[in-house]
This record gives C-alpha cells, sequence and structure tokens, in this order.
C-alpha cells in the first residue's frame, strides 16, 4: 500500500470516527447540558493530546507566547461543538450530518477573507455540488419546505455553529506562530475546556453525574477520544501525504457513514429522495478528489 493510499484511509476512517458523534450525540443531547458534556469531553481530550505531545515534540514555555490565541480559537472551537449538541436535541442525525458538510463552503469564505486564499473554478464547482447536496438533505428532500425555507430548529442553531466551525479553519494557520501542531492543538483544548466550562458553570453544577445514564458517558469517551484526539492524529497523518483538497473532501462522506450508523441503530433509512442529495455530497467528495490533478481554474 502506498503513501497516498494510506492517506485515503486514515481519511476514510476520520470520517467515518465524526459520523459516530451524530448518532450518538442524539442518544446522548437530552440527558445532559451541552456545555456540561463538552467541558468534560474537552478535559479528557486534553489530557490525551497533552501526552501525546510531551512524548513527541514536548512542549516548551515558548508555545503558550500570546495565550489570547488559544483563548479565541477555544472559544470558537467549543462554540460550535455546544451548538452540536443542543442542534442535535431536536435534529435528525442525517439532517445534521448534511449541515456539516456547508463548512468547506463557509470555510472558503473565511479562508478568503482571512488570508486571501482563492477557490479554483472546479473547487467551487464541487462545493456548490456538495452544498446542493446538503441542502437536499436538510429540507428532508421537501420542496415546499425548501421553497418556504422551513428549517428545523435543531439544524438551524448546528448551522452556526457549523459558522464556528469554518471560521476555525482559517483562524488556525493566522494565530499559529510555528507551534508544532500536537503542542497548538494542546493549548485550543485546554483554553476549550476553561471557555466551556466557565460558561456552563452552573449546568457543570447541576448535573447530577453520578445519576447519568451510561449512553451520556459512552458519548463523552467516544467525542473525547475517537472524534477529537484520533480524529486530530488521522487528519494529521493524512496532511502529510494528501493534498488539502483531498483531506477536506471527505467532509462530504459524513452523511453516508451516519446513515450506515443509524441502519446499525436499527434506525432504518432515510427515504430514497432524501438519498439522492447524499448522493450529491458523494459526487462533491468525488470532484473534489481530482481538485488537483490539473482542472480549469
Amino acid at each position: 500500500m502506498n503513501r497516498e493510499m494510506r492517506g485515503h484511509l486514515a481519511m476514510l476512517l476520520f470520517s467515518c470516527l465524526v459520523a459516530g458523534s451524530f448518532s450518538l450525540g442524539v442518544l446522548a443531547a437530552p440527558h445532559i447540558a451541552p456545555a456540561a458534556l463538552n467541558t468534560v469531553r474537552f478535559l479528557i481530550a486534553a489530557v490525551i493530546v497533552g501526552v501525546a505531545a510531551l512524548l513527541t515534540t514536548g512542549i516548551s514555555g515558548s508555545a503558550f507566547r500570546a495565550p489570547w490565541r488559544y483563548f479565541v480559537l477555544g472559544g470558537v472551537f467549543g462554540t460550535y461543538f455546544v451548538l452540536m449538541f443542543e442542534g442535535l436535541k431536536t435534529a435528525d442525525p442525517v439532517s445534521a450530518s448534511a449541515v456539516f458538510t456547508l463548512v468547506p463552503v463557509m470555510a472558503a469564505g473565511f479562508g478568503w477573507l482571512l488570508l486571501r486564499q482563492v477557490t479554483t473554478r472546479w473547487m467551487a464547482l464541487a462545493l456548490t455540488v456538495g452544498a446542493t447536496g446538503a441542502v437536499w438533505v436538510i429540507f428532508r428532500a421537501d420542496m415546499a419546505a425548501l421553497l418556504q425555507f422551513e428549517i428545523g430548529r435543531g439544524e438551524w442553531i448546528y448551522f452556526w455553529g457549523c459558522v464556528a466551525h469554518a471560521l476555525y479553519t482559517p483562524l488556525v494557520p493566522t494565530l499559529n506562530r510555528g507551534e508544532p501542531p500536537v503542542v497548538f492543538t494542546f493549548g485550543m483544548l485546554c483554553a476549550a475546556c476553561i471557555t466551556v466550562g466557565l460558561y456552563g458553570a452552573g449546568d457543570i453544577l447541576a448535573t447530577d453525574w453520578l445519576a447519568l445514564p451510561g449512553i451520556v458517558w459512552v458519548t463523552i469517551l467516544y467525542v473525547a477520544i475517537f472524534a477529537s484526539a484520533m480524529t486530530f492524529v488521522l487528519m494529521q497523518y493524512a496532511a502529510l501525504r494528501l493534498p488539502s483538497a483531498k483531506v477536506m473532501a471527505y467532509t462530504y462522506l459524513v452523511p453516508s457513514w451516519v446513515i450506515l450508523w443509524e441502519a446499525a441503530w436499527g434506525n432504518g433509512l432515510p427515504p430514497v429522495a432524501v438519498l439522492f442529495g447524499v448522493a450529491l455530497t458523494v459526487l462533491s467528495l468525488l470532484m473534489l478528489l481530482r481538485a488537483d490533478r490539473g482542472q480549469p481554474s
């Protein structure tokens, strides 16, 4: 297996693990406040990534120059996850994952504003195809709902979380001052834990942690270990082996994985009309995987 193929397999696993957080999140969201859940997940993830940093690059004092940078990133990242779990209280997991596929489109816009990054015409077309498929899924293939712009409350809440996620992407290179990725991520996770913890202090104190159902602890451990620490490692691994366009492309595979996760939980498959929108997101993935092969720009 060559170097590039290993990168693709890493991102395939990445997209599957990210998808799992949607299905588990729907089950856990009614039982715990989003801020309380995410404070614990950021704490666990920070410990894991911090240990990884100590064992690899080490953590020097110079990495914490201008600590406000980590709090900006941690606040933005924390906003995404709090709004994600707030939205999953009412949103369908497949629809929510479709909202997530809008992140590359918004990230391209923030990338231009902050870094003056230019998107080629081919990539813009691929992003448009993916966004079209996402919108079709979000409105559950209901043309009347689309024309009336009837978005579910959960999907709408999560959309604003995705705006924060899209802003996070170009903020990382803007605020990074040469720190190794694992150290920079450790600083961000620590700041996210503090920021979300302060915001949700009341919810944390009000939570009866010993009485929480098992699915909440399964979700906390899953999102901390697999959907945070492990996906970070997989993305870093793939980024060293694949062009950035290909790494970003796997975002569009998440709704397909969520459908499989939901089927595994015994929740059945969505209507065929909705699957058409999912197919468009997969087409967008294939287009983005070809984004570096000489398409007109």
